[in-house]
């Protein structure tokens, strides 16, 4: 009934009207969600790599003590004066600072 124009191309213009959305997408997801997060990881490896015998911490349960001993993967850390108490590394949530 309705004849095509001639110079109409057939399909690409549908093709990029979805695929400029999926790009906008994933850039917004790219900047509000993934970027933050690694810069986020990478600021706390970055902390845990710093830590020195002597560093006031906190754990991630909220137990505050300071670091007697360090290993790759475990920490001894000194609540009082005669408790002892053995962690992750990666249960360590942020050191305190002296100020």
């Amino acid at each position: 009934m309705f004849p095509l124009a001639a110079g109409t191309p057939s399909g690409t213009g549908s093709l990029i009207s979805f695929i400029v959305p999926l790009v906008i997408m994933f850039a917004v997801f790219y900047f509000l969600l993934i970027r933050p997060q690694k810069k986020k990881q990478t600021t706390r490896n970055n902390m845990l790599n710093a830590l020195q015998k002597g560093d006031k911490i906190v754990t991630i349960g909220g137990l505050h003590g300071t670091i007697l001993e360090l290993a790759d993967d475990v920490v001894v850390l000194r609540i009082n004066d005669t408790t002892k108490v053995t962690f992750d590394r990666s249960a360590i949530s942020h050191r305190v600072s002296e100020s």
